[in-house]
This record gives C-alpha cells, sequence and structure tokens, in this order.
C-alpha cells in the first residue's frame, strides 16, 4: 500500500503505491471519471478509509481486517481536493471543516495547524509535494505538474503554512515521472524552462523533456526548505499509476501528511 512512509514525531507523511489495500484488487484514489458508475464514488471513499486507518497503524498491515486498530488509536480526518493544475492553496481550519461541501475544493495546496487532519494530494506523473514544520505543527501538501510548477503552487503552500507560523519546514517530494521520460515539444520547454530553468532536460533517446521534479527542487531550495527525495519515476515503476503508461485509465497514487493528535 506505502510506496514511502517516515515518522518524524508527531508528523507522518507517506505515499502510496497501486497495491490493494481497499476494495477491489488495485489501490486507487483518483477522483470518478465520467462513466463510472454511481458507486465508484463509494469506492474511493473505501479507499480512503482504509489508507487512513492504515496510516493511523503507522504502516502496520491489518490482515483480513484493514479497519482494525489498536485501543486508542486515532483515524485522521483526510481532506483531499479536485486538483486543477492552479496555484490557489486552502487553509484547512476548524470553521472549515464545520462547513466542508460534500465535493473536494478545486485547488492544488492545502496546509493545516490542526492535529488529526491528513491531507491529501493524488497524483498520475505530477509531483506531489507533502509539507511540514514538526515543531510547530503546521503541514502542507500540493500537486505541482508543469503547469503548477510555473504557477509556483509549492512555493505558494509554502508561504500560506508560514502564515500559520511555520518556519523550518521539510518538504518530502514524491513520485513522478522524471525529466529522462517526461517529452515534450521543444517550444514547451522553452517557456517553461524560461520561468523555471532548472526543469530544462532531456529524454533518454535525447528529445526536449521537462523536468517537473528537478524545477519544484530548485523551488522548494530557494525557499530555504529541507528536501526529502522520496521520488520513483511513476512511468518507469509500474508499482505506480502512470497517466503517460495507462491514459485515461490510470488510477492516482496519494500522498498524506497528518500530525498526530
Amino acid at each position: 500500500m506505502f510506496a514511502f512512509l517516515e515518522t518524524r514525531e508527531p508528523v507522518e507523511v507517506a505515499f502510496t503505491d497501486r497495491h490493494a489495500g481497499g476494495p477491489g484488487d488495485v489501490l486507487d484514489l483518483a477522483e470518478p471519471k465520467p462513466g463510472d458508475g454511481p458507486g465508484a464514488r463509494d469506492v474511493l471513499e473505501e479507499s480512503i478509509h482504509v489508507v487512513a486507518h492504515a496510516l493511523a497503524r503507522g504502516g502496520d498491515t491489518a490482515g483480513e481486517e484493514p479497519l482494525d486498530l489498536p485501543s486508542g488509536v486515532a483515524v485522521p480526518a483526510v481532506v483531499r481536493m479536485r486538483q486543477v493544475h492552479a496555484a490557489d492553496v486552502l487553509t484547512v481550519d476548524r470553521t472549515w471543516l464545520e462547513d466542508a461541501p460534500a465535493d473536494p475544493p478545486e485547488v492544488d495546496g492545502l496546509v493545516t495547524d490542526l492535529p488529526g487532519v491528513a491531507l491529501l494530494v493524488r497524483a498520475a506523473d505530477c509531483v506531489p509535494v507533502l509539507l511540514a514544520d514538526v515543531e510547530r505543527g503546521v503541514v502542507g501538501a500540493a500537486h505541482a505538474g508543469r503547469l503548477g510548477l510555473v504557477h509556483g503552487v509549492v512555493p505558494g503552500t509554502v508561504a500560506r503554512m508560514r502564515e500559520l507560523g511555520a518556519e523550518r519546514i521539510v518538504a518530502w517530494v514524491g513520485p513522478h515521472v522524471c525529466g529522462r521520460c517526461y517529452e515534450v515539444p521543444a517550444a514547451m520547454r522553452e517557456e517553461v524552462a524560461a520561468v523555471v530553468p532548472e526543469s530544462f532536460a532531456e529524454t533518454s533517446w535525447g528529445t526536449p523533456a521537462v523536468d517537473v521534479g528537478s524545477g519544484i527542487l530548485a523551488q522548494l531550495r530557494a525557499e530555504d526548505v529541507e528536501v526529502v527525495d522520496a521520488s520513483s519515476c511513476t512511468l518507469e515503476d509500474e508499482d505506480l499509476h502512470s497517466y503517460r503508461r495507462e491514459g485515461e485509465a490510470a488510477g492516482r497514487i496519494g500522498g498524506l501528511v497528518w500530525v498526530r493528535p
């Protein structure tokens, strides 16, 4: 279920893979697609519920009962977003939770200082980024594809965290398509590199490419953020979902970060 898991008390971060742990044979955290049928949202909610319980157990498997928990262990309330490749960031506070809409907010960044709330970012080639100030208990999650890189969603998420009092921020950069595999037209590469030069890349077969991950790393370091590279290439690693490999049928991996209450 988890491709990566790390604890820095009281903060926990995790990136999922595609292996089952919820309903069905494949763990897929994507929002339902048109034509998926009325039960698709229920399957997603159940999958998220199973992942939340696994996160609460510290990543331990639960055998035949995925919702089993030791006595007294809290399950995080998971907040997800409908990602739109922009730069809007939502602060999840108690007021928002009390009036939370039925549908996920259309943003590409989430931040909170509430213990017990897990922020969920999803990806299938884009870069999922999890962030935390461990001492101050402020966490964030951001979704950055090519457009998110250009729009600056990750620096925007860092800035919103600092508004909540974060100072020493750590970022975990999760699985995404690498620069050796992300082929784009030459003009597109030039447009992105004009904004973030570190994204300029070439595929392993010698054609123009964009390295979104390297661009995100450069943005994080410019913000004086400590970086943990938890990445692998989604296109190359069949344990992960990849839009470039699977097309419209691709599922989504998830990245989650929370502060244990």
